[in-house]
């Protein structure tokens, strides 16, 4: 320790990062973060948190449209988008400051500043140089910007300047239907902006259950979202009106809306941080690293979006807390097999474990239950009446396989599953636990009762 500075020294101040080092820090090692830019990362600077934060204000918005049903509304009520903007901005400002308080409270020092790698111990800092005997790389990722023509215009925006606006365009028109695009179009069409979504892909959400994607897509049209998949973007004009020229089934169309949103994935930030110079393996341009999540440079680990495993802020977290562990002397691996992965439409969306789809792909017995939420009292004393919860198991032991969720709180719920399949738990085990009425929570619960046929909420099939 004598010849350095500090035991860990973590580049990069996201959710992998900023865990990391507090983990670091109360593992007893000195530690030092440094961020260019504010603490938290995409995820709560530029991403999760801000996003979730205008889906949530959408949602009340929503449920004031419906209030007739139980009151009566003197006058008119207006959105104000300004407003929601600066609730996203001070939720943002909140969860920053308590960061820092972390960072602090447990010993960490944060070093704002970028960082640049010099050699496998030392990292060059406006300044000067920081020393340390160990560096977990995390720096995370940004949108991607590929090379269409037109992309750098007026109006063509990444999620991150979507987040940044402070009134809302009356059309957009979103390339790509993965989880960024379609929160975008659930989060716009509450608010009645006009939406087109262009997706390349025969459906919209590749890798979700297809009833759900089916289900999710019904309930977006009803809101006059047009979706068209197999869809490939050729070119975009900016302006005051964007244009985006694309071809569908042979035929070239042009769609214009006052915005365009630009949702096709993230790189990885790998560029300019001394990576090449210090010979670290990559895997294209994601760092190459073993389940300890070690590089090629035994004294240096990498962690989150850079990895180019799963791009999700748990997993980024999960990811520092091994290893900073390993930093520490301790043995510890990270899996990858139970990440429960969310998307904040409505209603929500989340799921565990293995798909129908990949199963039979691998040709692998199972047995499913299922349960709808039209069935569960507490979703309809929400008005919410679409959606369903699926457990797959496997038929000899009882395993849960994976699960597909679509229901208020699908998110919140989905936890209980992956720590039942973390504990090797089986649906016999799911289903014998009493869950609290009346919940959202139930719909797992009778989901699992019916996997044996025993589903006292549900017709029988005769």
């Amino acid at each position: 320790m004598s010849t350095y500075q500090y035991n860990v020294a973590v580049l990069g101040g996201g959710p992998g990062g900023y865990e990391a080092a507090i983990r670091c820090a109360d593992l007893g090692q000195k530690t030092v973060l440094i961020e260019a830019d504010e603490l938290g990362g995409t995820c709560l600077n530029r991403g999760c948190i801000p996003t979730k934060a205008l889906l949530e204000g959408a949602h009340c918005w929503e449920s004031f449209q419906k209030a007739g049903d139980i009151c009566t509304v003197e006058g008119t009520m207006t959105l104000d988008y300004a407003k929601l903007a600066a609730k996203k901005d001070s939720v943002m400002t909140r969860m920053r400051r308590g960061i820092a308080a972390l960072e602090k409270g447990h010993g960490v020092t944060v070093v704002k500043a970028f960082g640049v790698l010099e050699d496998a111990h030392t990292i060059l800092v406006d300044s000067g140089k920081i020393t340390a005997d160990k560096i977990i790389l995390a720096m995370g990722s940004e949108p991607s910007r590929p090379p269409i023509p037109g992309i750098d215009g007026e109006n063509i925006l990444t999620s991150n300047e979507v987040l940044a606006l402070e009134s809302i365009p009356e059309s957009v028109t979103i390339i790509g239907g993965g989880v960024i695009g379609m929160e975008f179009a659930t989060l716009f069409a509450a608010l009645g902006v006009k939406i087109t979504v262009l997706e390349m892909m025969p459906s919209i959400l590749p890798g979700v259950d297809e009833d759900i994607v089916g289900l999710l897509s019904i309930g977006l049209v009803k809101k006059d979202v047009r979706i068209l998949t197999e869809a490939k973007v050729l070119t975009l004009q900016g302006g005051a009106t964007t244009a985006v020229r694309y071809e569908k089934d042979g035929k070239e169309n042009v769609q214009e809306a006052d915005a365009c949103i630009v949702c096709i994935g993230r790189r990885p930030c790998t560029s300019n941080v001394g990576l090449e110079k210090l010979g670290i393996r990559m895997n294209r341009a994601f760092v190459d690293v073993d389940d300890s999540l070690r590089t090629s440079i035994p004294n240096i680990y990498a962690i989150g979006d850079i990895t180019g495993k799963l791009q999700l802020a748990h997993t980024a977290s999960a990811q520092g807390l091994v290893a900073a562990a390993c930093c520490a002397g301790q043995k510890k691996t990270m899996h990858y097999d139970i990440i429960p992965a969310c998307v904040y439409c409505e209603p929500e969306i989340a799921y565990v474990g293995l798909s129908e789809k990949k199963l039979k792909e691998q040709g692998r017995a199972y047995k499913t239950g299922s349960f709808q939420v039209a069935g569960n009292g507490r979703s309809v004393i929400m008005d919410c009446t679409t959606g369903f919860a699926k457990i797959l198991s496997d038929p000899d032991t009882g395993e849960i396989l994976g699960t597909q969720i679509m229901a208020p709180r699908a998110t919140d719920m989905i936890g209980e599953i992956a720590a039942v399949m973390r504990c090797e738990g089986t649906i016999e085990e799911l289903a014998d636990t009493i869950h609290p009425h009346p919940t959202v929570s139930e719909i797992l619960m009778e989901a699992a009762h019916d996997t044996e046929g025993l589903c006292c909420h549900a017709m029988p099939n005769k």
